[in-house]
């Protein structure tokens, strides 16, 4: 099989999944079929269960659309399997994905590329709900999980520490809580080539952004380009494609960040870096490449036609 798709016609599209995000993944890779028809491809939607290497084999594509968000298809696991098959696929590959996936591990690219973060330890389910293990404010996550799930924020001056659910993992982050504006920067192309952030887009929620706030119509409002000082918009086009590089990633990314204006450019905190970033209607990606003059249908076709293998 061809490990170029500069002249795919065949795409198999991978969505849905076993991971906590499988609802917003079946909505992305039904986005991005939809885009991709429209651009001439010959589109196969395919659930991601047990059988994917059966099926991927039995349908031979030129190509493989990485929708899947979350555990197993966004950490490294969907990607080794794609290198084994020597099917090319779109998204970073099995280093980048693990890396960006686990935010200790990322966290230390991070800190060695000299990109700013805070605090983070990592504890017991048992022992973040029997104690402060840090102190407030701070959040609480899954080490290894996307898109806010599972995500907990104590408070300042909270007296109690959070009673976490019991499909939380046995270990998770805690992490010193990064007070400010939502802000996010995508990133385009090779980790070690030419990457480009986009635009940078500031978060508008009521509260917390959470789950919901991401994926639910009306749960947030984007401001595209950020009305931010020239400085700090800067600052995350820079941070962002730093980070892109610095972890390997390949194809589209998008990191997040936090910032605190009554700081200035110190109040500037990079939180993590998505390496398959949402394709919704809601989803930030999109519509900054749509602000850059990228169109829905063409942003799906560069992704298609920068898939390969040995990524």
């Amino acid at each position: 099989m061809a490990s170029s798709s500069r002249t795919a016609s065949r795409v198999v599209v991978l969505m849905g999944g076993p991971s906590a995000e499988r609802d917003v993944s079946l909505s992305t890779g039904t986005e991005c079929a939809k885009a991709l028809r429209g651009e001439g491809y010959e589109v196969i939607e395919v659930d991601a269960g047990p059988d994917l290497a059966e099926r991927l084999a039995d349908l031979s594509p030129d190509v493989v659309f990485n929708a899947l968000h979350g555990r197993w298809g966004e950490d490294g696991c969907v990607q080794g399997m794609l290198e084994w098959l020597r099917i090319p696929y779109t998204h970073s590959g099995v280093l980048a994905s693990a890396l960006a996936m686990d935010k200790t591990r990322s966290k230390e690219v991070y800190r060695a590329a000299g990109l700013p973060i805070v605090d983070s330890v990592i504890r017991s389910r048992d022992e973040v709900m029997a104690r402060h293990v840090m102190e407030p404010p701070y959040v609480v996550k899954p080490n290894n999980e996307g898109s806010s799930v599972g995500v907990y924020l104590v408070t300042e001056g909270a007296n109690d520490p959070p009673k976490l659910s019991a499909d939380m993992p046995a270990h998770v982050m805690v992490e010193a809580f990064a007070a400010g504006r939502e802000l996010t920067a995508s990133v385009m192309g090779a980790g070690e080539g030419d990457p480009g952030a986009l635009t940078v887009t500031d978060i508008l929620t009521e509260g917390w952004y959470d789950y919901d706030a991401k994926y639910r119509p009306g749960g947030s409002r984007h401001v595209v380009p950020a009305d931010v000082p020239s400085q700090i918009f800067d600052a995350c086009m820079d941070y962002a494609t730093r980070a892109h590089v610095a972890l390997g990633c390949r194809g589209v990314s998008r990191t997040d960040f936090r910032w605190d204006e009554a700081r200035g450019l110190d109040g500037l905190i990079l939180l993590e870096t998505n390496t398959q970033p949402g394709m919704t209607p809601t989803s930030l990606t999109p519509e900054q490449a749509q602000a850059c003059g990228y169109s829905f249908g063409a942003l799906c076709r560069w992704m298609v036609e920068d898939a390969s293998c040995d990524r």
